[in-house]
């Protein structure tokens, strides 16, 4: 099986079209002047491939992208649980109680997090530089960490860090399952082959039917 991975930048949608922009061209919402979005369309062009899960406006780095249903259920799907890791840059400092908070779960207004992996890094000596850069005085003040999760939820890392009081200035994914950015620069993708191994099995709901019990005289 083939798939692409693609590093995504920063102020990409993470899909093929903008709906903004589609209505701007036919003449629809004229009095919405903001600015077009940049999509994958602009970086991608493999026929049939679409992403393997998301990464928001504001976030950038690794991607999926396949032509496979099975490959987007093993991606996707919360029964698989495939860990996602992330290089986060927060204002301030987050204490080790915040990090406890963020390794035992957080209360979001969706509910309980399931634990994370959460320890304090350097700034990733691979990291590119983001265009626009980060504000300088938030630069200063602030603080790398790398956080790991099995869940999905929508913009679940900056909900998360806002939670314990530390939002995030920057977003970089760098890793889904055994799968790594490994260099690969801003905008670029490149296509791999892998063999996937064989899916988790689904528990077994259906109980079996119990025997029926013989009624006393009855015919044979």
């Amino acid at each position: 099986m083939e798939f692409l991975l693609f590093n995504k930048p920063y102020q990409v949608l993470c899909q093929f079209t903008d709906k903004k922009n589609n209505a701007a061209n036919t003449g629809e919402n004229t009095n919405d002047s903001s600015p077009k979005r940049d999509t994958l369309s602009q970086f991608i062009d493999q026929p049939n491939f679409y992403p393997a899960g998301r990464l928001d406006f504001l976030s950038e780095g690794l991607l999926i992208l396949t032509d496979s249903g099975e490959l987007q259920a093993r991606i996707t799907e919360p029964a698989q649980k495939m860990e996602k890791s992330y290089w986060v840059q927060v204002e301030g400092a987050p204490s080790e109680e915040a990090l406890m908070q963020l390794r035992k779960g957080v209360i979001l207004n969706d509910g309980l997090t399931l634990p994370a992996r959460a320890e304090l890094i350097e700034e990733p000596h691979c990291l590119w530089a983001r265009q626009p850069p980060v504000i300088d005085h938030r630069q200063q003040n602030s603080q790398w960490i790398n956080i790991s999760i099995k869940q999905g939820k929508n913009r679940q890392i900056r909900r998360m860090m806002a939670s314990v009081g530390h939002p995030v200035l920057r977003l970089v994914r760098h890793q889904i399952g055994p799968w790594k950015l490994d260099g690969l620069p801003s905008g670029e993708s490149k296509m791999i082959k892998v063999n996937l191994p064989a899916a988790a099995k689904k528990p077994n709901t259906h109980r079996k039917k119990r025997p029926a019990k013989f009624k006393k005289n009855a015919k044979l």
